[in-house]
């Protein structure tokens, strides 16, 4: 990633969080207001990452054990059991620093992970209103590591992992275990016309919308999650931007042993080149349909030492042929804030599947394998 000189922009940006800095501090008295986020950063390496399959790379690590964030949010108590909140998120790129323009990894916005004000309820549930990471996110439960770069987006090209502007959202109360989230990303578009008549079909072209059903007792947690991502003209075009995604799932808690099993569905009517604005998605190459199952643990041996593994399995219709995906990772807490992270794994690829061993690369090739890891330190404030 090209790093870019400080600008105009960078320099409003940081005018911007200076003063949602000085304005949090002035609001203490009214609500409760927080700043919070994390920072990540290491090494990674990665073999056959070079043109044709060849060469190990060795680059610095950017989120790839979580991502790096600043975030502020607030609440206030407005009676009877009624609470107003907000909530600003931006993630950044740690290795360069940027939040604008190419410097960045989770967009240009200046907050582009959320963005939303809300009314909560203890009773009722809650409403939100802005930006905020699609529903499907909550996929981040049933992924024995935590959504890292190795991880439950891999073999779908991030079709699990997505962001939603212009959303409602209702998050219900907890209803004996269960819980029941609702989301919808508008498209924004009116409706069409054509032949000189004016159609409906427009209100559905760009939306995003989703279910996300569960239950959590006595360590045990089940998930179901669908949701449908449309592209411009309201189809499913293609099955790693837009397509229908069904994600089933649970985890099981054994005293210091967490077991987690996953399954994803993805189907698209048809199949589209690489849809404008979306960098890290390819043409989905004829496929339409994926499988993609998975199995992982977390095992505590210790508090501050923590074992990660997990295996991946993805097959692709048409021809695409077939992915395994395997990790295995350490998590040493040096204190509740600070961790040490060192994870390793590799990506198998079989016929014509060209999947790589991390989210956002697009190094992969064609029936060859990747192997690599990342190991650096995340600090949480």
């Amino acid at each position: 990633m090209k790093q870019v000189k400080p600008s105009f922009i960078g320099a409003k940006t940081l005018c911007a969080l200076a003063l949602l800095g000085a304005f949090s501090a002035q609001a203490q008295a009214q609500t409760s207001v927080t700043i919070y986020g994390r920072v990540v950063a290491g090494v990674d390496f990665q073999t056959n990452a070079g043109p044709n399959g060849k060469g190990t790379k060795w680059s610095a690590a950017n989120n790839q054990w979580g991502t790096s964030m600043i975030g502020f949010k607030g609440t206030e108590d407005l009676g009877g059991g009624t609470n107003a909140f907000f909530l600003l998120e931006s993630g950044f790129n740690s290795t360069k620093g940027g939040f604008n323009g190419s410097d960045t990894s989770n967009g240009s916005a200046l907050f582009n992970r959320r963005s939303y004000v809300g009314l909560s309820s203890a009773s009722t549930g809650s409403l939100k209103l802005g930006k905020n990471l699609f529903i499907n996110n909550d996929i981040w439960f049933l992924d024995p590591t935590g959504q890292q770069a190795i991880g439950t987006s891999v073999l779908v090209n991030q079709r699990n992992w997505p962001g939603a502007s212009n959303i409602i959202e209702y998050n219900s109360p907890d209803m004996a275990g269960f819980t029941v989230n609702v989301q919808t990303s508008l498209g924004e578009k009116a409706g069409s016309i054509s032949g000189g008549n004016i159609t409906t079909s427009g209100t559905s072209d760009g939306r995003k919308d989703g279910i996300s059903l569960a239950y959590q007792k006595n360590g045990l947690e089940l998930r179901a999650i669908y949701d449908v991502v449309r592209d411009a003209n309201g189809n499913y075009t293609n099955v790693f931007a837009h397509s229908k995604e069904l994600i089933l799932g649970g985890t099981y808690t054994i005293d210091k042993l967490k077991i987690f099993l996953g399954y994803e569905n993805l189907k698209a009517d048809s199949s589209g080149a690489d849809p404008a604005g979306t960098t890290n998605i390819p043409a989905s190459n004829g496929i339409t349909k994926v499988n993609h199952e998975w199995i992982g643990v977390n095992y505590d041996l210790n508090p501050k030492l923590q074992l990660v593994g997990g295996y991946f399995h993805a097959s692709y219709n048409n021809g695409g042929g077939s992915a395994n995906l395997y990790l295995a990772g350490v998590n040493y807490f040096l204190s509740k804030r600070t961790l040490l992270y060192f994870d390793v794994g590799t990506v198998r690829n079989n016929g014509n599947s060209s999947e790589a061993l991390e989210w956002g690369s697009q190094t992969g090739v064609a029936g060859l394998s990747q192997t690599g890891g990342y190991f650096g330190i995340a600090h949480s404030f």
